[in-house]
């Protein structure tokens, strides 16, 4: 690794942004069955500074919550986290961090944009539908309790990772190819 400062990027980047995740879902609002946390702006941040390679502090993120490592929202940890309520959701990081890593690839900010929306639609499709089938509530139900609620917030938590990750990349920018 020496003199490869790709990987030590990776790796410095990969670390931050596990750790944001984790301070992020310390933020928490307690709304039953699933909590408002700030964990999914930081899904979508890392999206946009780390483009494709997201993936990586999203799935560890939540491999070191299974392994009990206490960073899912308000300090839980375990499988169970994952299969409860909040597993779709959680599911739906690793999504978004896909597409909207590989979107932000593009150069053009409506395309940047666009990926944040649909990582956001992945994160609040597949948390609802876990919560439908996990809790044998009607579609409709769970969308009442798993998605609208979230809307106006992740809406704005979108933003805010537009613009933040607009300023990182003018402060900082990386080269990931």
């Amino acid at each position: 690794m020496l003199g490869d400062k790709k990987k030590s990027l990776l790796i410095s980047y990969t670390a931050v942004f596990v750790a944001l995740i984790a301070a992020a879902s310390w933020i928490s609002i307690p709304v039953p069955p699933v909590p408002f946390t700030l964990q999914t702006m930081m899904v979508l941040l890392c999206a946009g500074v780390m483009k494709r390679y997201a993936v990586i502090p999203v799935t560890l993120y939540i491999t070191l919550g299974c392994l009990n490592l206490p960073i899912f929202h308000n300090g839980t940890a375990g499988l169970g986290v994952v299969l409860g309520p909040t597993g779709g959701y959680m599911f739906g990081f690793i999504i978004a961090a896909v597409v909207a890593g590989y979107l932000y690839e593009s150069k053009a900010s409506m395309i940047h944009l666009l990926g944040l929306i649909l990582g956001t639609i992945s994160i609040l499709l597949f948390g609802t539908a876990w919560i439908a089938i996990s809790s044998g509530m009607t579609t409709e139900a769970a969308l009442i309790v798993g998605c609208v609620p979230f809307l106006v917030g992740d809406g704005m938590k979108l933003i805010l990772a537009f613009y933040i990750a607009r300023m990182v990349e003018k402060i900082n920018p990386i080269r990931w190819d």
